[in-house]
């Protein structure tokens, strides 16, 4: 009987340095992988890296703006030649500030967009041939609950909405090489974001979360680790039957 033959795999994830994306970069360093940590500084993402690496796991801190395509290229570079070909990409990077529609300005639209549309665009880009050249690949892409319609962010709204549409493409061309694309639409979690929507309101977190969880069928807010374990079976070898697919991640149903 031939024994089988574990490869450590190399995985890049964006936005590790705090919340969901740490969260997801631990777990993925815990099923085995060595773990790429982009963010936009280099020094923030050490909590990140010690947690894996204490453990004995294998992570490597990557400052890059995610909307600056050469420092993309270069952070992807710099993580495969420290652990090798990258066949797992988590697209977390993100930011979702409010404005009313009037009171928009043309930089916050570009920039929202930038970095949840075009980063991940960016980092498929560069991780892409790697993948091809494996014969396997899982990609990962963080939407969210503001895809089917945000009234205070059009264009964050805009952007994880268009972050579907190019999850489900992914899946089409990239299928036939091996590689899966699928999209995690988070709801209420316990994040920096959550906390800054809380003080925009006025309201201390613990009433903002106290009335989310009214409205929430499981009758709790979601924690980064509730994506984290997502992703972690989206990316795993078992998951290959599943492509072009958007998990709602929101404690029920989502219209």
């Amino acid at each position: 009987m031939t024994p089988t033959i574990h490869v450590q795999r190399t995985a890049v994830v964006t936005g590790a340095a705090h919340g969901i994306g740490a969260a997801v970069a631990r777990r993925l360093a815990g099923d085995g992988m060595a773990v790429g940590v982009i963010d936009l500084d280099e020094a923030d993402c050490a909590d990140t890296v010690e947690a894996i690496t204490s453990v004995g796991g294998a992570a490597l801190a990557v400052a890059a703006d995610v909307a600056d395509e050469a420092a993309v290229t270069a952070a992807v570079a710099r993580i495969a030649a420290a652990f090798g070909p990258p066949t797992v990409l988590v697209n977390n990077a993100g930011i979702g500030p409010r404005a009313d529609l009037v009171d928009m300005t043309t930089q916050q639209w570009d920039t929202v967009l930038g970095i949840n549309l075009s980063g991940p665009f960016f980092a498929a880009r560069a991780v892409c041939p790697h993948m091809v050249t494996a014969g396997w690949g899982r990609i990962v892409n963080m939407s969210s609950i503001s895809a089917v319609g945000d009234a205070g962010r059009v264009d964050y709204a805009s952007a994880k909405a268009g972050l579907i549409g190019f999850t489900k493409s992914l899946a089409l061309q990239l299928g036939p090489h091996g590689v899966t694309a699928n999209a995690i639409a988070p709801g209420f979690v316990v994040s920096d974001m959550t906390r800054a929507s809380a003080r925009r309101l006025g309201l201390s977190f613990e009433e903002f979360r106290h009335r989310a969880e009214q409205s929430i069928p499981v009758g709790r807010v979601g924690l980064p680790d509730d994506i984290a374990h997502t992703a972690s079976f989206l990316v795993s070898p078992g998951a290959g039957f599943v492509s072009g697919q958007v998990i709602y991640v929101a404690g029920g149903p989502v219209d």
